[in-house]
């Protein structure tokens, strides 16, 4: 997994985090009365249904995009094996020499 990838899983989960404890706070809080408190109640509820919606498109977006890479890479593979094995090769043996490098 790239580090850009899982800079997207972890801002996923933080977000889905950040949800979870304000759905909790808004539990916590029904015992509350009193009309502007309602109305921003209302308002952060409004504001929490939103930021839902747009984590789930988030989601199915990277989700998408995801299997639209793997499937490229996987044509390419197919249509490109030797080159394929070049790249894989070189890439190894890059790594090889960063990880002796830093010992």
């Amino acid at each position: 997994m790239s580090t850009t990838e899982h800079q997207k899983d972890r801002l996923i989960d933080d977000l889905n985090q950040v949800i979870r404890d304000a759905e909790d706070m808004l539990k916590n809080t029904e015992q509350q009365s009193g009309e502007g408190f309602k109305a921003a109640k209302a308002r952060f509820e409004q504001t929490l249904g939103a930021a839902k919606a747009e984590l789930a498109r988030v989601e199915e977006l990277v989700v998408t995009r995801t299997k639209e890479a793997a499937k490229a890479t996987d044509v390419y593979v197919k249509e490109n094996p030797w080159q394929s094995i070049g790249i894989a090769a070189g890439v190894g043996v890059l790594i090889g020499m960063l990880i002796a490098r830093n010992k």
